[in-house]
């Protein structure tokens, strides 16, 4: 095990809807290299979790409300997908802004699948280069993204994905990532 994350405190995003496996796999992958991570929702509690969006699969315990948390106490944030999750986000003020403040700071965002809909409403992707599930391609285009099909895209401080058959590399990504946003080696 390693612990390149030591120190880094990640916010999750998400709320019902969630791809499971898009929350699961990664909050492994950080908390394997040594991250807290906090699962922050529009609502205390739990969250209905999905699996291929279609399927119940249990439910994810809440850790904060997102009315609740700061962008100033998080290092990295990362924005699963599964259909319902971002659609809601995307529709929350205060999920939006704080979207839109992790990005401004220039924090690391990992986003996977239809997690870059949240980051298309904070009108954040004019000029990035991303990719994501093929349904919303359109609308991130829209948004100014240059999008591209390819399993993991890093562009600056942001990572994506576009599914979970994805996973493995994504997670490989954003443990990398994160850690260069951690410890950056100087010039």
């Amino acid at each position: 095990m390693t612990q390149e994350l030591a120190g880094m405190r990640i916010a999750i995003l998400a709320t019902d809807g969630v791809e499971r496996v898009e929350v699961e796999q990664p909050r492994g992958a950080l908390t394997s290299a040594g991250a807290k991570t906090e699962l922050l929702s529009l609502h205390s509690g739990e969250i209905q979790a999905r699996q291929s969006d279609l399927d119940a699969a249990g439910t994810l315990t809440v850790d904060r409300e997102i009315a609740d948390a700061s962008v100033d106490e998080y290092d990295a944030l990362l924005l699963p997908g599964g259909t319902m999750n971002p659609d809601q986000l995307r529709t929350d003020r205060q999920a939006v802004e704080f979207v839109r403040k992790f990005v401004t700071n220039g924090k690391p965002v990992a986003t996977i699948c239809h997690g870059p809909w949240t980051l298309a409403e904070a009108d954040v992707l004019r000029g990035r280069r991303l990719t994501s599930w093929p349904s919303i391609r359109t609308d991130l285009r829209n948004a100014g993204a240059e999008v591209v099909d390819e399993e993991v895209v890093i562009d600056g401080q942001l990572i994506s994905s576009r599914s979970p058959a994805d996973l493995p590399a994504f997670c490989v990504a954003i443990v990398e990532q994160f850690a260069r946003a951690h410890h950056p080696v100087p010039s």
